[in-house]
């Protein structure tokens, strides 16, 4: 909660919101962006040819290239950025690379701007909350920037403050955003598939929980919680006290990240326990308490000075229901095993089938991606095949959730820092070990008492029901009164469209009758004329010809190609 005091500054006048011209001057460059890359491969890639795609990075420029002008975007598309790096899906290869390795290259903030923002948000002075507050940032990004600081008692806490004025630019771009994005949607083939405006609406979500540090705060409190069973993992504590939207204060966590790490270090403390902690603990929080804290990177991981790997930085953490996150742990299960037959299906059950989806190719293809694993387990990760059969997935027609991109992507970092911190750890076999621990935990959950409760409860009252419910069925078929309804059929697109298409041809009939009048009018002598044509004649021509031209422009504006057929799988 945060503090108050007597002697806190008056807070300063909040940032006035982008005026048209800047708005106007921003949707051009993002526009110009947008169209200088449009032949590049991204959000259209899988659907090139390799050669058309070498063809048109030469034209267009590299994927270093775009993830540098991305980047001079501003702090939203560096976050952009960084969410396309986990869609295979939408992105090449070359490019989810270069965004993978795309950094936050900003000036800090003036210490004075951060006492204000700290001091606003806290309602205190500065000096009055901590003993001591660094001046010199621990690390800046492109949202916020850290500082060290002392707390009153002694304790040395890691204070993250945001920038100002950071919020308002943000929104202001996803309001820029959502207007490309639905147009997007509406006129071009690969938005119809995609779903921009779908996949945008999640990052908004994501970006704005990241933007609200007590939300962070209380991740960090959950993990800790979580991963309490994993003694080689610590989650820095928040300090709710000196924490509020703006500004969170945590436990330092000072450490060496796991990149930089010495051979003499890793000499004197062996490194494997950490690692298979770290690969357990985050399979546990995807599968049993269904949270995915997509950014696990080295930048966010350190090892601390008593030999444990400390975990930091929850800004981002996406919540999967319990259904789909039973049908991921079968599907990494399967994998893990070698199933493909298995894996294909429970894609196919998470996904979207659209009107092009190809099932025999994709069955074959996730046979033979699981083919491959099995035989370079040592070269491929668990986190390459999710990504890979997200992409396999969008290539055959088959839109998957993007909880699918966000366990591999994590499934891949993880991979990653293991591969630091212990080279010769065996993955796959920790995976399996830990996927068979939640297996079982799973199971001796459902057979819990208040579980079997609730089952019971459910065979009683079919039980207490069945009999009656069938005997009533039995009697209205004996009686000859059975009867199927299909709710909803007079009320659908199906008969507005049959009635749009009577009324068309009913004005068409009836112009095409005025003209024909008109014309055979024509020949007929009048006393009463007009331009030298009789004046009837005249008037149900220029009636027919307004019918005719109000079908045109009725056609062009409001007909639309006909949406493509989505299907869900089996629930």
């Amino acid at each position: 909660m945060a503090m108050t005091d007597d002697t806190a500054q008056t807070s300063k006048p909040k940032p006035t919101s982008p005026s048209k011209e800047s708005q106007l001057t921003r949707r051009a460059a993002i526009l110009s962006f947008l169209f200088r890359y449009r032949k590049s491969g991204v959000f259209n890639g899988l659907s090139l040819e390799p050669a058309m795609l070498d063809e048109d990075l030469a034209d267009d420029g590299s994927p270093d290239k775009f993830a540098d002008e991305l980047e001079a975007l501003g702090p939203t598309f560096v976050k952009l950025g960084q969410m396309l790096s986990t869609r295979p899906d939408l992105v090449p290869a070359a490019y989810a690379t270069a965004l993978e390795r795309m950094q936050e290259k900003v000036m800090p903030v003036s210490f004075e701007v951060i006492r204000e923002q700290v001091e606003d948000a806290l309602g205190v002075r500065i000096s009055k909350a901590y003993a001591s507050f660094d001046e010199t940032p621990l690390g800046c990004a492109s949202l916020a920037q850290v500082h060290r600081a002392t707390l009153r008692d002694g304790r040395e806490v890691a204070v993250k403050v945001q920038r100002p004025g950071v919020a308002q630019q943000l929104m202001a771009d996803l309001d820029l955003l959502r207007g490309i994005t639905s147009t997007a949607d509406r006129f071009t083939d690969v938005g119809r598939h995609v779903r921009f405006s779908e996949w945008l609406g999640e990052f908004s979500r994501s970006l704005t929980a990241e933007l609200d540090y007590v939300a962070e705060a209380e991740n960090l409190e959950r993990f800790r919680e979580h991963l309490a069973p994993f003694r080689q993992l610590w989650v820095p504590a928040p300090v709710w006290d000196y924490t509020a939207k703006r500004v969170l204060t945590m436990e330092l966590a000072d450490g060496r990240r796991v990149d930089q790490i010495s051979g003499l270090r890793r000499t004197e403390q062996g490194m494997t326990p950490l690692a298979e902690d770290l690969l357990r603990g985050y399979l546990d929080q995807v599968f049993v308490h269904g949270e995915i804290h997509a950014d696990p990177h080295p930048g966010n991981l350190r090892v601390t000075e008593d030999g444990r790997l400390a975990i930091f930085d929850l800004g981002m953490v996406a919540n999967v229901p319990p259904r789909q996150r039973d049908r991921l742990l079968k599907l990494l299960f399967a994998a893990v095993d070698g199933r493909g037959e298995q894996v294909a299906e429970e894609c196919i059950a998470l996904g979207i089938r659209l009107e092009d989806y190809d099932e025999p190719r994709f069955l074959r293809e996730v046979g033979q991606l699981i083919a491959r694993y099995g035989a370079h387990q040592a070269s491929m990760s668990e986190g390459r095949v999710v990504l890979d059969l997200v992409r396999i997935a969008t290539q055959c027609g088959l839109r998957p959730p993007p909880e699918l991109s966000l366990l591999g992507k994590t499934l891949l970092n993880l991979d990653t820092a293991c591969h630091l911190l212990a080279p010769d750890l065996d993955t796959k076999r920790v995976v399996e070990d830990q996927l068979q621990h939640v297996m079982r935990a799973r199971l001796r959950k459902s057979l819990s008492s208040p579980n079997l409760a609730s089952e019971m409860m459910e065979v009683q009252a079919l039980l207490r029901d069945g009999p009656r419910k069938l005997s009533d069925i039995l009697s209205l078929v004996a009686e000859n009164r059975f009867q199927m309804r299909v709710t909803g059929l007079e009320e659908s697109r199906l008969m507005e469209n049959l009635q749009k298409i009577a009324n068309r041809i009913s004005v068409g009939v009836i112009t095409a009758a005025l003209i024909l009048a008109s014309a055979m009018m024509m020949r007929v002598p009048s006393s009463h004329t007009l331009w030298g044509y009789p004046v009837v004649a005249l008037v149900l021509f220029l009636l027919g010809v307004a019918l005719g031209g109000g079908i045109i422009v009725s056609s062009l504006l409001s007909d639309h190609r006909a949406r493509s057929r989505e299907e869900r799988g089996p629930r």
